[in-house]
C-alpha cells in the first residue's frame, strides 16, 4: 500500500502511540481493547497481532479465548469490562447502534481519569484505522508489527 510508506503517515501513527501510551492505561488493558475491536471488525491480521503482543506481556489464553465473550465470563475486573464496553459502543456504529450511551461513559469514567480515557479513546480510534486499512488491503494474519 503507497500510503504506509508514507513518512509522514508513518510519523502520525507513532505521535498516536505515544499520546495511548503515554496517557497512564495499563498496556495489557489496552491490549484488550484493540482486540476486542479487532474481533468486532473480522480483522484477523490486527486479532492474530493483538493475540500474540497480549500472550508476550504474560496473558492468559483463558481469558484471550474469552475476550469475545467478555460479558459471559467471571474473568475481567470491573475497570476492564468498562474499558471492553466503551471499545463496543465506539466500533459498533453502524446501522443505528446506539453508540457510547451516557451509562456506558459514566461507568468507564468511573475506572479512568480523563487522560486516561483519552487514551483509549484513541487506541480504539486507532485500532479502527487499522482494522479499516487491513480489511481494504486484504492483509492476512500472520505478521506482528
Amino acid at each position: 500500500m503507497q500510503g504506509a510508506s508514507n513518512p509522514d503517515v508513518t510519523t502520525a501513527v507513532q505521535h498516536l502511540y505515544k499520546a495511548i501510551h503515554s496517557a497512564g492505561v495499563d498496556e495489557s488493558l489496552l491490549g484488550l481493547v484493540h482486540l476486542r475491536a479487532s474481533q468486532i471488525n473480522g480483522c484477523s491480521p490486527c486479532v492474530y497481532a493483538g493475540v500474540e503482543g497480549a500472550k508476550k506481556r504474560g496473558e492468559s489464553d483463558v481469558r484471550l479465548h474469552n475476550v469475545v465473550t467478555w460479558r459471559e465470563t467471571p474473568f475481567f475486573s470491573d475497570e476492564e469490562r468498562a474499558a471492553l464496553d466503551l471499545a463496543e459502543a465506539a466500533t459498533r456504529i453502524q446501522d443505528g447502534a446506539a453508540g457510547v450511551t451516557d451509562e456506558i461513559w459514566d461507568a468507564a469514567a468511573d475506572h479512568f481519569t480523563e487522560e486516561q480515557l483519552a487514551g483509549l479513546i484513541l487506541e480504539i480510534a486507532l485500532t479502527n484505522f487499522f482494522n479499516r486499512i487491513n480489511r481494504t488491503v486484504r492483509e492476512q494474519a500472520g505478521k506482528v508489527w
